[in-house]
């Protein structure tokens, strides 16, 4: 009994098996014979199409940059010395020729009395000199020794007020000054980092544009950029432009300055720009499904007398669905936008628009 029962499965699963084959044999042989009827044109293939109208278009490219401020210097002193007092707040707003910071200037005042006095003896020394030259008491040699002395002294006093100016550091122009890296009484040096200075007023947006377009670039160009986690739309005047094309990258640097004076724009953050080229009155753009990549570039499929042809395009810039094409249709041209891979030149379709 239980040997007939498996005989029985195995029959009908042999049977089961044997119509599941044939008709997958049947339906990939129809499917063959499907397309190579559509390649040769007796059966129409059932597509998607669009007509082509022309439109309005900003042609436009988009490219990174980066914020820099208007200003920005790292304040030094040119002097050694201690640090006497500190005249700014850490992040705080100082306006140009504030008084920063004093260096103790102790020593060079002593200096400078010791030069004024010797300067002194040397202004009278010279005066008694040319006293004694007018009466041939001295001689000429002797006067202008006299005389180089007292110019010496001078100078030596004209040396050290210069450098109790410098133990005085200011503020060379208006802006926010940034965290100090000193305190009261620190030494500091030439080479020591008191803090940064920046000015945010205004900021300059740095960007390169590639050198086929290095043409479209002039002074005063506005261009629209925004930042990241902002979706506001900022504007900014190019006014400088690199007088070389960067060898390495190809690219030609541009800078333009935008107003901050709402203090949103961060310098040292990246930007996305929006560089415009040209406005095209009628633009012919096409879904960017409807093209089709070959190896010399970009065919598109048009519908003509109810048949299929091959046509290739010179595309421009995009937009999110849409693709700017410069050659190879025409406007009312109805663009084939599905269904084109088993198509081939010439074959017979059925459009839907939409």
């Amino acid at each position: 009994m239980k040997r007939k029962t498996i005989i029985f499965l195995v029959l009908i699963v042999l049977v089961v098996g044997s119509l599941v084959l044939y008709r997958v044999t049947t339906n990939t042989k129809k499917d063959k014979e499907r397309i190579a009827n559509i390649a040769r044109g007796r059966v129409q293939a059932k597509v998607f199409g669009k007509v082509i109208l022309g439109r309005p278009f900003s042609d436009h490219l988009s490219l990174s940059g980066s914020i820099e401020p208007n200003e920005l210097v790292d304040l030094r002193s040119e002097v050694s010395g201690i640090v006497e007092s500190i005249h700014f707040s850490e992040g705080g707003q100082v306006s140009a020729g504030q008084v920063l910071i004093r260096i103790s200037d102790v020593e060079l005042k002593a200096q400078l009395s010791q030069a004024v006095t010797r300067n002194s003896l040397a202004g009278e020394n010279a005066r008694r000199a040319q006293l004694l030259l007018e009466k041939e008491a001295i001689s000429q040699e002797e006067y202008d020794i006299a005389s180089a002395d007292y110019r010496t002294a001078q100078a030596q006093i004209q040396v050290i007020e210069a450098q109790l100016a410098k133990t005085v550091i200011k503020a060379p122009f208006s802006g926010t000054i940034g965290l100090r890296n000193i305190s009261k009484g620190s030494y500091i040096t030439p080479t020591t980092s008191i803090a940064q200075l920046v000015n945010t007023d205004r900021v300059k947006v740095l960007f390169s544009i590639p050198e086929k377009y290095v043409g479209m670039v002039k002074h005063n160009n506005n261009i629209k950029f925004n930042v990241q986690g902002t979706k506001e739309e900022y504007t900014a005047t190019v006014y400088a432009i690199e007088p070389i094309v960067e060898a390495t990258t190809r690219t030609l640097q541009v800078k333009a300055i935008a107003d901050n004076s709402t203090r949103r724009l961060i310098p040292g953050t990246f930007t996305n720009i929006i560089f415009p080229l040209a406005i095209v009155e009628k633009g012919l753009l096409v879904p960017a499904e409807a093209l089709i990549p070959i190896q010399n570039g970009k065919k598109v499929f048009l519908l003509k007398d109810g048949k299929a042809f091959e046509s290739l395009v010179e595309t421009g810039a995009r937009t999110e669905d849409d693709v700017l094409i410069l050659s190879g249709i025409e406007e009312g041209d109805t663009v084939l936008t599905s269904g084109m891979m088993s198509l081939r030149n010439g074959n017979s379709v059925q459009v839907t628009l939409r």
